[in-house]
């Protein structure tokens, strides 16, 4: 049986189908679902027992390293404290040993007393509250059957969960909106509440039942609610993280969301009913009677059989998966068409329309985007020794790149990412070892200050994304201490049930918070496990793999940085040893094959690509890379089929990621020009960091065919004539993008010069002949590409 395309990490465990409440926008008991009327009031042991043996079942086969469950209903709390534990206890007692498990529980918080905190804290249960704002707000939907407000009731569960002894427990409040509330009086009452995140929740509708627009709040009502709360929010100093905004930052920023409501992350979400029956996202219920239903059922079906339902399936498709005017949207990345269920349309086109909620999530996503600050970049006069010479800069614009030129980025970006960690670091606890390790053991710490991705951790925390991630600097800290062979003692992060140290590995020690992690010469301990210099890896200790190719280079595969989260594509989990044995196969043949057909791409791949992080492939298998903007020497690669094509994928990403370090210390274009522009190679209209990026990274592209057509000389069929179709498509592309750079009016006389080198650069590559046919398929694709993007220009008042 074919394994399901993501495994499924998040479990929602109906606890109980009825609710104390009577709110009148609840998606259980007030849409068009009416299944509750059918289901047992409460799960019983025999249907907790089986959902745990197949989340185990599925954990173990997918190598999981932790799964996400929650309690809900209905009320939950309605099942009491003796079911909900006894859910707990099963859970736990089945799961691997190394296999984490985060436990929460969804309530509207009328019944909690001590009574279930204690439970509670004695299971590791977390608990997130529902509620609507100040007692005007909550009121307008969230009351009694009878009329009781229960905004009081609501209050005193959070004041509970506020008390030191509880407080860990504290997971968070969901919002639903309802626009005829003042969204500032909203924010400020869950502020004052001190909650550790907030969610606000699109109350759920769809193209059938479509959300109230009321008269005199413009066309898009809710993208305006939210962005009078986003601006308040900054106005208070970002006081609590709220998923909605992190997750439109993070999408921005090609890194995954926070939300199935938004982003094009593969949906890994089961629900189990209260009578065992596998059900799709609860929302679902909102679209049609029976929607969420699958037919499977815990005693008689597996997940992965639940996974290849045609609506699982489909929620995991990403991009595939869209309406067509969804795909061509210029924010299709960070909206993902939005939450599925609302998406839906009774005329026979199903899911696969644009959300009910389009208007106010391109607005949302744009205004945000607007108003975001860019990432911070030192100016080149105040990073010694990091501008290029001309004659390096020419050897980049070339394509190429030799090794001591891409060791000067190197250089660059190091003193940059220190810049950026000094100005995160007062505010952290670990700062003083980092200090002094930078005195006595500096290239211990530079060891791990280069790592791709602890700019990129930098960069987020400068952000504010999030609320900030001071645990970063202290996972920095000891992986450079360990590196050093200093004794130490430092509290450090446990995140998904382990503890990370940035170019070393993780340990799997379960649960969640802090540890305390001691070093010395001779290795650390951290969560009970000693892990020294010859420790093997195991099920706990996953150290980073790195890999030994010709000529001395030894790439790091990186699957177990949680900070590697930085590209456009999800990531994969730990590869079994089986694919990592695969991926090496693969890269030394790949690595081979950029030495014979990219030579002059080689020496610069060899001096500054250190990691290569295994992503999960695209819908239905397609080839997946990308490189992180603030992650250089890193590139993101889904394993392709064959090696040539690994080869051509990682030339093509690490060409972004030169420039990108480029761009950090030169200017090459206006960068204040918001103008967009055709690309040959994509519909979409780009912004002239785009353009500049694609066109530098069709070089290699162009030069790889080339070199592979002029291997196939003489031969007229097999693999000879797709290279000379490919070869004149991307020659085609170059050329046309060189030109709209040149002619945009908008390069700086260094910017032009790099231009006119790209044109020199891809110059011999045009007398390589291909043929007529492929010349014309070259041209066809080019026109076809045209056509759709001055549609999509026309769409969004481009020109």
């Amino acid at each position: 049986m074919p394994r399901p395309l993501v495994p499924f990490s998040q479990f929602v465990i109906k606890m109980h189908a009825r609710c104390d409440l009577a709110c009148d926008h609840c998606y259980v008991y007030e849409h068009a679902d009416t299944s509750w009327r059918g289901k047992a009031r409460a799960s019983g042991e025999a249907v907790l027992a089986r959902t745990a043996e197949r989340i185990a079942e599925h954990a173990l086969a997918h190598r999981l390293p932790a799964v996400h469950v929650v309690l809900h209903g209905g009320e939950p709390l309605l099942a009491g404290p003796a079911l909900l534990g006894r859910a707990a206890e099963l859970l736990r007692a089945a799961l691997p040993a190394d296999c984490a498990l985060d436990l929460r529980i969804h309530t509207n918080g009328v019944l909690l007393s001590p009574r279930f905190l204690d439970l509670f804290a004695a299971h590791g249960i977390k608990v997130g509250i529902s509620l609507d704002g100040d007692r005007a707000a909550n009121d307008r939907h969230r009351r009694f059957a009878d009329g009781r407000s229960s905004h009081a009731k609501v209050l005193a569960a959070v004041e509970l969960l506020r008390r030191p002894a509880y407080r860990h427990l504290y997971a968070g409040l969901l919002c639903t909106i309802d626009v005829e509330n003042d969204p500032v009086a909203v924010l400020d009452a869950l502020v004052a509440l001190e909650p550790p995140r907030v969610d606000f929740l699109l109350p759920h509708a769809t193209w059938e039942q479509p959300p109230k627009r009321p008269e005199g709040l413009g066309e898009t009502p809710y993208a305006d609610w939210l962005l009078a709360v986003h601006r308040r929010w900054e106005e208070l100093g970002r006081p609590v993280p709220v998923r909605t905004f992190d997750s439109v930052y993070r999408t921005l920023r090609g890194r995954s969301s926070l939300t199935e409501s938004l982003g094009l992350d593969p949906a890994d979400l089961v629900v189990v009913e209260t009578d065992g029956s596998f059900e799709q996202a609860d929302s679902l219920k909102t679209a049609y009677d029976g929607a969420p239903e699958t037919g499977f059922t815990v005693f008689e079906h597996t997940l992965d059989q639940v996974a290849e339902h045609p609506g699982m399936v489909e929620r995991q498709s990403g991009l595939a998966g869209l309406a067509e005017q969804c795909r061509g949207c210029p924010v299709v990345r960070s909206c993902g068409g939005g939450l599925y269920a609302h998406r839906y349309r009774g005329d026979g086109s199903g899911f696969r329309n644009p959300s009910v909620y389009c208007g106010d999530l391109m607005r949302l996503i744009t205004t945000i985007r607007d108003r975001m600050a860019p990432a911070p970049v030192v100016p080149a006069q105040d990073a010694p020794g990091a501008v290029l010479t001309d004659r390096q800069l020419d050897e980049l614009a070339a394509g190429y790149g030799g090794a001591d030129t891409v060791r000067t980025l190197a250089r660059a970006q190091l003193g940059l990412t220190r810049r950026l960690v000094a100005a995160v670091g007062a505010a952290s606890p670990a700062w003083g070892l980092v200090t002094s390790l930078d005195a006595d053991d500096a290239p211990a710490l530079e060891a791990v200050l280069a790592h791709p991705y602890t700019r990129a951790w930098a960069v987020r925390c400068l952000q504010g994304e999030g609320g900030g991630d001071l645990g970063g600097m202290a996972e920095v800290a000891a992986a450079a201490a360990v590196r050093a062979r200093r004794a130490f003692e430092l509290p450090v992060p446990v995140r998904g049930g382990a503890v990370h140290l940035p170019t070393l590995g993780r340990v799997s020690v379960g649960g969640a918070g802090e540890t305390v992690l001691t070093g010395d010469a001779d290795g650390f301990t951290v969560g009970g496990r000693r892990i020294g210099p010859d420790t093997p890896a195991d099920a706990h200790w996953q150290p980073v793999r790195r890999t030994a190719l010709a000529g001395g280079w030894t790439p790091a595969l990186e699957d177990t940085d949680p900070q590697r989260d930085s590209h456009q594509w999800p990531v994969e989990e730990r590869l079994a040893d089986a694919e990592y044995l695969a991926w090496a196969g693969a890269l030394r043949e790949a690595w081979e094959l950029i030495g014979r057909d990219l030579p002059g791409y080689a020496p610069g791949i060899r001096a500054g690509l250190s990691t290569l992080t295994p992503l999960r492939r695209g819908p239905a298998g397609r080839d997946v890379s990308a490189a992180a903007r603030q992650a250089f020497g890193a590139v993101g690669i889904a394993r392709p089929a064959t090696a040539p094509t690994l080869a051509l994928l990682i030339a093509h990403e690490f060409q972004h990621v030169k420039l990108g370090a480029v761009l950090d210390f030169h200017d090459l274009y206006d960068r204040a020009d918001p103008r967009l522009f055709h690309a040959p190679w994509r519909p979409d209209p780009r912004p002239l960091e785009g353009l500049f990026q694609g066109t530098y990274a069709h070089l290699a592209v162009t030069e790889f065919w080339a070199t592979r057509v002029r291997a196939y000389d003489g031969l007229r069929n097999g693999p000879a004539q797709p290279a000379r179709v490919q070869l004149a498509t991307w020659r085609a592309h170059t050329v046309a993008s060189i030109a709209t750079l040149a002619d945009s009016g908008a390069l700086t006389p260094l910017g032009t010069r790099f231009t006119d080198g790209m044109r020199t650069a891809v110059e011999p590559w045009l007398t390589v002949p291909v043929g007529a046919a492929a010349e014309t398929a070259a041209r066809e694709s080019a026109a076809e590409n045209l056509a759709q993007w001055q549609a999509r220009a026309a769409a969004i008042g481009g020109n």
